[in-house]
């Protein structure tokens, strides 16, 4: 495709709304959304505002929270076409089913703003997600200490989904998480129980590098594989009324799910 025609196409701005010391979420939705551009028409750009977050404590996450707002205002100043909050276990700290209130609120600041846009969380992409597959038992693994992890599996199950399993890597510093190999998850997945569930969570968790491994670990064990960054991308595709398919990402962005 030449540069004229692309340019026939309207750039699709993506908005994140991001920890400080996130970084995986900036590298992994793009590449999704880059390797869709191989297969179809549309165009994307890439804008983020950051909360200040270092350490992945209940008490950061709050405090984090709280600038959501700033973020969303700043990213409707640049008129997104759709927004991220990108961290699942703030959004799911704050309490059972917070996407929801969160994601209203957010999106309010943008129309109040002037600039609508549709706002969704990972939290409630991953919730979502797990949904349209239909699974019912999931396994999750995370790079949260326990008490987190726990609290992540409660919140899962308090959304109709059972959560058979969890490994927690219990890595509390965040660019450390953003540190690891994903390819080490194709060893790390096996200590899960794997009986009798409908999907395998490989990273509920989107500063935690998982993209890498997803398709190589469904294909390995047979069950479908998702993550809390492909089932970002998968909402963020639907609400811009796009097909959500991005080829070698896993069950969920195989085109199946519409």
């Amino acid at each position: 495709m030449t540069g004229i025609q692309q340019d026939m196409h309207k750039t699709l701005k993506i908005g994140q709304i991001v920890p400080s010391s996130n970084l995986t979420m900036e590298r992994e939705i793009p590449a999704m959304l880059r390797a869709r551009e191989a297969e179809y028409p549309e165009r994307f750009s890439f804008h983020s505002s950051r909360m200040r977050m270092k350490k992945v404590t209940k008490e950061e996450l709050a405090a984090m929270d709280k600038d959501s707002d700033r973020c969303a205002l700043e990213l409707s100043d640049a008129a997104v076409d759709v927004m991220g909050y990108a961290c699942l276990v703030a959004i799911m700290s704050m309490g059972r089913g917070y996407h929801r209130e969160s994601q209203k609120r957010l999106h309010q600041v943008t129309v109040d703003n002037g600039h609508p846009a549709p706002v969704v969380s990972s939290a409630g992409a991953l919730v979502d997600g797990l949904h349209l597959m239909g699974a019912r038992r999931v396994s999750i693994v995370t790079p949260y200490m326990r008490p987190l992890t726990d609290m992540v599996a409660d919140y899962i199950t308090a959304e109709g989904i059972e959560v058979s399993d969890s490994i927690a890597l219990e890595i509390p510093d965040n660019l450390e998480v953003a540190a690891q190999d994903p390819m080490n998850l194709t060893e790390i997945y096996k200590r899960a129980n794997l009986r009798n569930i409908d999907a395998l969570v490989l990273s509920a968790c989107v500063q935690m590098p998982s993209l890498a491994a997803i398709q190589k670990v469904e294909d390995e064990c047979g069950i479908p594989v998702v993550s809390a960054a492909v089932a970002t991308t998968h909402q963020m595709l639907t609400q811009l009324d796009l097909k959500p398919h991005v080829p070698g990402c896993g069950a969920l962005l195989s085109g199946k799910y519409l």
